[in-house]
């Protein structure tokens, strides 16, 4: 599988990723190499990663709860506190292996360390793959609300292993899948078709077409202007949602993909209302994502709880929530204005 350039640093896949990671540690002659990892990653991935570096620098492992109600400011003081007391410095490269989590916060924890250090991604969940580690957007939660407090900063490295999915559970990968129908919806609907014929699907190439199109993207708007603004699509909803079940304590923490689906068929009817996507794409979109995930239905009492969340969506403008809709299958309408009844709408559309 042949690597992907980004802007300035290379997607490597599979076994040869790693004689290209142990290159770069010679290469760059770094002084100490951190690896941040959560418990899961450490039990399940760590053996298998470092079985395959060749390297005689040393190794110190930085081990944080895992989970996105960790992904905060809180944990970031203590992996910085964990790497001076380590006697990190300007030299030092932190390598984050997990999900998107790790990347995002092990991403925004070396770019302000020192005013910056180089870090290395090795996705470890589908859902990082495919997005998460590629585009140099790193940061945390606030709160409940998502990636408010982050920078753009490029890896030296992304190394893609799809072997790490036999230590993710199927819901896990279920979650990954929700970023896959987002590019096939708005970039390539091959994507889409593949995950809805649901035919002996190849995930390492499902995986190498989606960091492809998110590159594609990423080199012709990467600070989110204009084109990027796709790669939000069922995103502004969703991150709502995913909030929303986050900080309340009686309802199950929905995963970061099945509130990105709900979004998407939420998005999918406002798109049918403002800017005409075709009703019947609309109801295949839907039974494609309710046949893939559970259905979680939206309570009426809830809505307004989602709707004040919703508001402090980062993308906002002058207090306008802007969302990205569908005019068709990869045909895309950015900066779209929504009235709060017509959002409410589409998530009793989502309900029926």
């Amino acid at each position: 599988m042949k690597t992907i350039q980004a802007i300035s640093y290379p997607v490597h896949f599979q076994e040869e990723s790693y004689q290209e990671l142990s290159n770069l540690i010679e290469k760059n002659n770094y002084s100490i190499i951190f690896i941040l990892v959560d418990e899961n990653t450490f039990e399940h991935c760590y053996p298998k990663f470092i079985s395959n570096l060749s390297t005689d620098k040393r190794i110190e492992i930085i081990e944080i709860e895992s989970g996105e109600i960790n992904k905060n400011l809180e944990t970031c003081m203590g992996v910085w506190n964990a790497i001076t007391e380590l006697g990190g410095d300007r030299k030092s490269v932190l390598i984050t292996l997990g999900g998107g989590v790790i990347t995002d916060l092990g991403g925004f924890v070396a770019s302000c360390f020192k005013r910056g250090i180089d870090f290395i991604n090795i996705p470890t969940t589908l859902l990082s793959m495919v997005d998460a580690s590629v585009g140099g957007k790193t940061g945390v939660d606030l709160g409940v609300l998502k990636n408010q407090i982050g920078l753009f900063a490029n890896p030296e490295m992304v190394l893609v292993d799809n072997r790490y999915l036999a230590t993710v559970a199927a819901r896990e990968i279920k979650s990954g899948i929700a970023e896959i129908i987002k590019y096939g919806l708005t970039y390539d609907v091959k994507l889409f078709d593949e995950i809805k014929n649901n035919k002996d699907l190849k995930i390492s190439d499902l995986i190498f077409r989606s960091v492809e199109i998110k590159n594609e993207v990423v080199l012709q708007d990467p600070k989110e202007k204009n084109l990027r603004k796709i790669l939000n699509f069922g995103h502004t909803l969703g991150h709502a949602i995913e909030s929303f079940y986050l900080e309340s304590e009686n309802k199950k923490n929905l995963t970061h993909g099945e509130a990105i689906a709900i979004g998407m068929v939420c998005e999918c009817y406002m798109s049918s209302k403002i800017v005409g996507f075709p009703v019947e794409k609309l109801n295949e979109v839907k039974d494609v994502v309710i046949s893939i995930y559970e259905k979680t239905t939206l309570l009426k009492e809830d809505f307004s709880a989602i709707m004040e969340l919703l508001k402090h969506d980062k993308k906002n403008v002058n207090g306008q929530v802007n969302f990205v809709l569908l005019n068709d299958f990869e045909d895309f309408k950015i900066d779209c204005n929504v009235s709060e009844k017509l959002i409410i709408e589409s998530m009793e559309f989502y309900n029926l």
